[in-house]
């Protein structure tokens, strides 16, 4: 453990390095006085790069430098005399402890959004400056409504006044970038672009800005960003003729330019900006996908007489659907990395109870399991190890400051692995000494849940809003819920958080063979405990006789014993009993060949029948 130790360690302290709320006065103070060097009343500073990635690279990191909050979402608004932090409901306790807050105020979106925020601020004749590489359009024409409505201006600067006052602010990534084997993605490159350029209807080309998707159609990877094996690029994909990918060629070796070269023309990103003003210049009609196109390109195009159509890049839902080999590929990762969290659940059976354990050191032990495999990439999104109240805080992340020993009570670890073959996301909830009696019914509760969407069969044409009530209605029945979603997409050796498929109210995507997606209802009471059970599930076709209509259901595929000393049997049905004693029949059998005897042995007690009631 002592190499993972270092690593993860040192992956703190240079997070902490970038930015703090000791800097936020200072830092603030000399954007201002930048702002006003421009003429500019304030400035909009997203959390987000020019892909609109959930991980950035630490050049990006601009909402972290100035205020010192880390979270993967966020945005602030810096005015002459006023500054403001908008955070959505994961980061409500977060942000106030990591920011100056005498100097920043954190609000929570579902209290007000930055746009009724500006029209209180903002006054006639102001000048918001904003980064138009930063933005999707569709958010920069939400703020150019908010500040007509004052008489205030909405101005586009050419150059990033964060990036001016930033004097050490570290370079762009160059991380080299891989082929993705053909037997892994199941689909050459040539074919996956001729199933794009299909799909282009009544435009003459795309513009791939999300750097997954450019990363999916080219079979390519790379190493830009942390828990993403992605190469930072955009391409073009003309409806006919030959792809354009721009990407820096510093990242790139003889072997992968030459295949590169044999599907596409290779620009540098400098020479994007130019490519497709001269695709305005030939009035062309261009496809910006509407969640990731920088404004700055869709801008550029109408200036200079072009049409952007805003809509959904075609990539999302292909890559999405995973294909014969990704699947065989995405199940043996599972299972490589279900043996690695057995280990890691029976050393922490062992560990635990002696009282020396913490937030950090538990998390550091699952990794160090993953990593004795061999096969570790990286891990999938950083870990969250929360004991006791902290697991009341559905995205925790644990620090140096914040670590807690883990003594009695409920231990919640959500974690993911990225190995070449899969990515893996899962989370189990582990009592630390006798769970209360409150305990084991909420636990019950959300493991019922759990089940539910497990076993659910529905027709083809449902999409994952249809069914996330499944995982809430044994919450609802005791006046309880949990406020994130249900299920998000997950990818093939790319981002742990894909889309457009999901399970929560707002899952309007319909769900089809071959998506892949968590499982993950949950319960939290705040300062006390939390509870989350995740497994990844793939939509598959169900066959059922006398059926009238084509249906769809789930295939489990994450493999680790769901802990029955939390499990309340009285509370389950026959049918949810005969689901869980399966599934751990199911888990020992995969897993017992691949852990050692002591851990077999633990294995065979954790995965017992459940006991009648």
């Amino acid at each position: 453990m002592g190499f993972a130790e270092v690593r993860v360690q040192s992956r703190f302290q240079s997070f902490a390095a970038q930015g703090g709320p000791e800097h936020g006065a200072e830092r603030l103070g000399a954007l201002r006085r930048e702002l006003q060097r421009r003429q500019l009343t304030g400035f909009l500073i997203p959390r987000s790069d020019e892909h609109q990635n959930e991980y950035v690279p630490p050049s990006s990191e601009r909402l972290l430098w100035l205020t010192g909050f880390s979270g993967s979402a966020g945005l602030a608004i810096v005015l002459r005399d006023k500054a403001a932090l908008f955070v959505d409901g994961r980061y409500t306790v977060q942000a106030p402890q990591q920011i100056d807050s005498t100097v920043v105020e954190a609000l929570n979106l579902a209290d007000i959004s930055p746009s009724q925020w500006l029209e209180s601020h903002l006054s006639a004749g102001d000048r918001l400056g904003y980064d138009p590489w930063l933005h999707t359009q569709e958010s920069i024409d939400k703020f150019i409504k908010s500040c007509a409505l004052v008489g205030a201006e909405l101005v586009e600067v050419d150059s990033n006044p964060v990036d001016a006052i930033w004097s050490d602010r570290p370079s762009p990534p160059l991380g080299q970038v891989s082929l993705y084997p053909s037997q892994l993605a199941g689909e050459s490159a040539e074919d996956k672009i001729k199933a794009v350029k299909a799909r282009l209807q009544r435009v003459d080309g795309l513009l791939v800005s999300d750097a997954h998707n450019v990363a999916w159609a080219f079979n390519i990877r790379g190493s830009d960003v942390s828990h993403t094996p992605l190469p930072l690029s955009f391409a073009f994909i003309p409806r006919d003729g030959r792809p354009t990918i721009f990407i820096d060629a510093r990242k790139l070796s003889n072997s992968v330019r030459d295949r590169l070269s044999s599907l596409a023309d290779i620009e540098e990103p400098e020479r994007l900006l130019g490519f497709v003003e001269a695709l305005g210049k030939r009035k062309a009609t261009v496809l910006f996908d509407a969640s990731t196109g920088p404004a700055k390109l869709a801008q550029s195009l109408l200036r200079t007489k072009g049409d952007a159509h805003i809509g959904q890049d075609p990539i999302s839902l292909l890559k999405a659907k995973k294909n014969g080999a990704e699947l065989a590929g995405i199940r043996e990762a599972h299972v490589r990395d279900g043996a690695a969290m057995v280990r890691f659940l029976a050393w922490f059976d062992d560990e635990a109870p002696k009282g020396r354990l913490t937030e950090i050191s538990a998390a550091l032990a699952l990794e160090a399991f993953r990593a004795e495999t061999g096969e570790l990439r990286e891990l999938s999104f950083p870990s969250i190890a929360a004991a006791g109240p902290h697991a009341a805080i559905p995205h925790y992340r644990v620090s140096e400051a914040s670590n807690l020993s883990i003594g009695k009570g409920f231990f919640l670890i959500d974690s993911g692995a990225q190995y070449q073959d899969g990515t893996t996301d899962i989370t189990r909830t582990i009592p630390v000494g006798t769970p209360s009696k409150e305990m084991r019914d909420r636990f019950t509760r959300v493991l019922k849940g759990h089940i539910a969407i497990a076993r659910a069969v529905f027709p083809v044409g449902v999409s994952g809003a249809q069914i996330d009530a499944f995982a809430r209605q044994a919450l609802w029945q005791a006046g309880l819920d949990f406020d994130h979603g249900t299920g998000h997409g997950v990818g093939a050796f790319l981002s742990v958080h894909e889309g457009p498929q999901r399970i929560a109210k707002t899952g309007t995507v319909a769900l089809e063979p071959g998506m892949i997606l968590s499982n993950e209802p949950g319960y939290y009471a705040a300062g006390r405990f939390g509870i989350r059970l995740e497994n990844l599930v793939v939509v598959e076709s169900r066959d059922i006789p006398g059926a009238e209509r084509k249906m769809l259901g789930f295939e489990t595929i994450s493999l680790a014993p769901i802990d029955l000393r939390a499990v309340e049997p009285k509370m389950l049905t026959p049918e949810e009993t005969a689901w869980l004693d399966r599934y751990h029949a199911w888990v020992r059998k995969t897993l017992s060949p691949r852990v050692d005897a002591a851990t077999r042995a633990w294995l065979k007690q954790a995965t017992r029948k459940v006991s009648p009631a």
